[in-house]
Formats: C-alpha cells, sequence, structure tokens
C-alpha cells in the first residue's frame, strides 16, 4: 500500500532549506501537501500589522515558487486553523501534520489545543525547533529559573554545543495524486489596507533567495567591519537580516554556522571579533524570545511588577508628533521618517527613538511597541 500524504503546516518558516518540520513530512515516504492557513484572528492582538502583511504576500509568493521548481504546490486556506487542517486531512487521506514552533504566546495556546486535537482524532503530529539556536526551556540559572539578565543567559547558551549544521534543502517533493483546493493569494486579502510607500519596495525584496543573497552580501562586504560600524546609522553596517529571520526565510542556524565559519576560516583577527560579535547579536535574538516563552505577559505588562503603576503621561498631539517624526529631535526624527519610509530602523537608533519615546516623553513603552509592530 502506498503512504498517504503528509501535511507540512506552513508558518513562519518560508523556507525550504535546512525545515525539520519539512525534511520529516519527506522522510515519512508518502506525498508532502505543504499548506499555509491565514488565521490572524488567532494570534491576538498581535496579528500581523499592514507592513506585515505586505511582506507576508511577497514571501508567500516566493515560496510558492519554490515549490513549484521542486514539484509541488502551496495550498492556501483561511479561517480557523484547527478546522481547516481537520477538513485537509478529511479530503486527502492524510494521517500526519508535521510544523515548525513558534513562541508567541496567543500562538503557543492556540498550536497546543490544535495538537491535542489532532492527537485524540489520532493523528501524528510532528512540532519541531526550526527557528531558534537555543530551545527556550534549555536555559537556566543555577536555581532551575529562567535567566532575565543577557550576559548570563548567553553565557549559558555559549556553554552548549554549538546548534546543529543546517538541514539540506529537498530537490524534489512527492505530489499527491489530487491536489485539495486552494484559494488564491489575492483571495487571503493581504492587501487589505496595505499602502507601504513606493520606497519602501524598493529597500526590500522579501523571500527566501533574497534573504541568503543579503547574508551573502553581509559576509562579503560588511562582516569584518560589523564590530565597530554596526554603531554607525549612518553606514550599511549591519546585516539587514531581521524580517528574514522574522519570517523564516532563512534559518538562525543557517546564518550562524556561515557567520562562524567566516570568522574560524579568517586569519584577520579583526574579522574574528566581528563574528563574534555578530553572533552575540543573534544571542539577543534569542533572548527576546527566551523571555518571550517564560513570562508571556511581557508583550503588555512590565518584567518588573514595580512599574506597573508608573505615572505615564496621556497625550496623543504628543504621541502623533512622535510617530510622523517630528519631535524636534533630528536624530529622533530622522530614524522615525526613515521607518516610514523604508520600513526599517538602525538598531541604535531604534534604542534612542524608544528611550525618548519613554524617558522623555513619558509616554508609556506599550506605545512605542505597537508603532514598531504594525
Amino acid at each position: 500500500m502506498a503512504p498517504k500524504p503528509g501535511i507540512w503546516w506552513v508558518r513562519q518558516d518560508l523556507r525550504l532549506d535546512d525545515n525539520p518540520a519539512l525534511i520529516a513530512a519527506i522522510e515519512r515516504g508518502g506525498p508532502v501537501i505543504p499548506v499555509f492557513i491565514w488565521s490572524p484572528r488567532e494570534e491576538g492582538q498581535w496579528a500581523p500589522g499592514p507592513n506585515s502583511r505586505w511582506w507576508l504576500r511577497a514571501s508567500l509568493h516566493s515560496l510558492s515558487a519554490e515549490l513549484r521548481e521542486v514539484g509541488s504546490r502551496l495550498i492556501l486556506r483561511s479561517g480557523n486553523t484547527r478546522e481547516e487542517l481537520s477538513a485537509l486531512l478529511k479530503v486527502t487521506g492524510a494521517r500526519d501534520v508535521f510544523w515548525n514552533r513558534r513562541y508567541e504566546p496567543e500562538v503557543v495556546k492556540r498550536d497546543l489545543r490544535v495538537k491535542q486535537k489532532l492527537l485524540d482524532a489520532g493523528v501524528d503530529v510532528g512540532d519541531f525547533e526550526a527557528n531558534l539556536l537555543f530551545e527556550p526551556g534549555v536555559i537556566r540559572n543555577k536555581a532551575g529559573r529562567p535567566v532575565q539578565v543577557f550576559t548570563p543567559f548567553w553565557k549559558a547558551c555559549c556553554a552548549l554545543p554549538e546548534p546543529p549544521a543546517s538541514l539540506p534543502r529537498p530537490t524534489r517533493l512527492r505530489r499527491p495524486r489530487t491536489w485539495p483546493e486552494s484559494l488564491k493569494l489575492a483571495d487571503l486579502g493581504l492587501e487589505k489596507g496595505v499602502t507601504p510607500p513606493a520606497t519602501v519596495a524598493r529597500a526590500w525584496r522579501p523571500g527566501s533567495t533574497a534573504a541568503h543573497e543579503q547574508l551573502a552580501r553581509f559576509l562579503s562586504e560588511a562582516l569584518t567591519t560589523y564590530d565597530e560600524d554596526r554603531d554607525r546609522p549612518d553606514l550599511e553596517g549591519t546585516s539587514r537580516l531581521s524580517p528574514h529571520l522574522h519570517f523564516g526565510e532563512i534559518s538562525p542556524r543557517s546564518v550562524w554556522h556561515a557567520v562562524h565559519l567566516r570568522g574560524r576560516r579568517s586569519r584577520s583577527r579583526r574579522l574574528r571579533s566581528s563574528a563574534e560579535v555578530f553572533l552575540r547579536e543573534l544571542g539577543w535574538r534569542e533572548f527576546a524570545h527566551h523571555l518571550l516563552v517564560h513570562f508571556p505577559r511581557t508583550p503588555d505588562e512590565p518584567l518588573r511588577p514595580e512599574f506597573e503603576d508608573f505615572p505615564w503621561r496621556d497625550d496623543e498631539r504628543v504621541v502623533e508628533a512622535w510617530r510622523r517624526g517630528e519631535t524636534g529631535y533630528p536624530f529622533v526624527d530622522a530614524g522615525l521618517r526613515e521607518l516610514r519610509r523604508t520600513g526599517w530602523m538602525h538598531n541604535r537608533v531604534r534604542m534612542v527613538v524608544g528611550s525618548f519615546l519613554v524617558k522623555d516623553l513619558l509616554i508609556p513603552w506599550q506605545v512605542g511597541a505597537r508603532w514598531f509592530w504594525d
């Protein structure tokens, strides 16, 4: 009897290379059905904003093209995730669902419910770590509690074995005899309310291919001087990989090993130092996810409870001036205007802009977090 199809539930892992869920679906031996389900309501108040939806649409288009290159296609659905997966299992005869983990609090809750429903229905489930270097539950202090300060967190990470090598990109996917019905990309409505400036589209090219090209440019043009140039907003001294990593167009393991290998093989002391500095910056991304998992209230509440009753200022006029880059402080305004025009802000500028909002204007940090998110 021929193996039944398996479903690869595509999420923030919009890539074919180094994708454990995809590899697991392939290794079971049957056809693989890649499925993306648009379900923003299940992500609560932190559902993708307009700019994220613009990027997501372009990235899904790119992934669909990559799947066609390996003889497959991307099935698009919209609605309740559990219901859509159940319908797909029924119509395709699949008995396995594979996905890579996400760590946002509302998504974690949703995934646990979906997983339990699938298991109750006798479906085999595989969920994998693919979008972090180290699973959040692995890093603890000596008392066994989550670490709340970056330096000891990163020391604990560095004491662990290196992240495993990246998984290869499949060259071919087995097709099912018949494909289930799929929406068109336009049917998802990702463009609704999205009017990014033309400058944003010129500044970025979403997709896995573009992500790897950007990594290659960083390795050849900016890594050697990264230790100093990363602090210079007037220079192209950073990797600009953050949106590609966010949408899973490139894995952090791929980035880690590429940078680590370049530093290790170099005779240049500065390049080796810059590589170490960059890997530490990847560690800050790990730390953010670590805090999110262990302290899931922090998207809306302070990590330290004593700041919950801080006497914040309520002044929408001031907030709007900050958003538009019209505060009268040139460095702050330049950063916010760059964000509006290009969808990106240098990390050092972001720190200044955020600190100015909170420490000088006394506006709640949640206001800034929401603006950056959207």
